[in-house]
């Protein structure tokens, strides 16, 4: 089932969008967010069983994969991941897809709050999550 939150169309997340998610390559110093940089995290991806309905995928307007989110509910709290591909990177893209994820996450959640984490050194994504 998918929902048009915003821009973006977001459905749950497939096999196939997993494995391709996985296989992404960022430019360094953002290669800090390769699947492949931690087993765990690459493994609860590409599990369906420990992707459960926490993973969803990101669509543009042709229904091209562009991104992801992770939606993953504590208490009234709902921790939020997510990943644009990495050639959309840089883009100015970014707040308009957070944007979309979390319109999505209130919808599914109802939550009281968000969490996000973002490494010190990237500015873009801090920069974006600051407005």
């Amino acid at each position: 089932m998918s929902s048009r939150a915003g821009s973006v169309g977001i459905a749950s997340m497939s096999q196939e969008d997993a494995q391709a998610i996985a296989g992404w390559a960022y430019e360094p110093p953002y290669d800090f967010y390769d699947w492949h940089a931690d087993a765990d995290d690459v493994e609860e991806l590409l599990d369906p069983a420990r992707r459960d309905d926490r993973y969803f995928s990101a669509f543009d307007s042709t229904g091209g994969l562009i991104g992801f989110y992770s939606l993953r509910p504590e208490g009234d709290v709902v921790v939020v991941g997510l990943g644009l591909r990495p050639d959309l990177t840089g883009r100015g893209l970014g707040l308009s897809f957070l944007e979309d994820g979390l319109a999505h996450a209130r919808e599914r959640h109802r939550p009281a709050a968000f969490r996000l984490s973002v490494a010190e050194f990237n500015t873009r994504a801090i920069t974006v999550y600051e407005r």
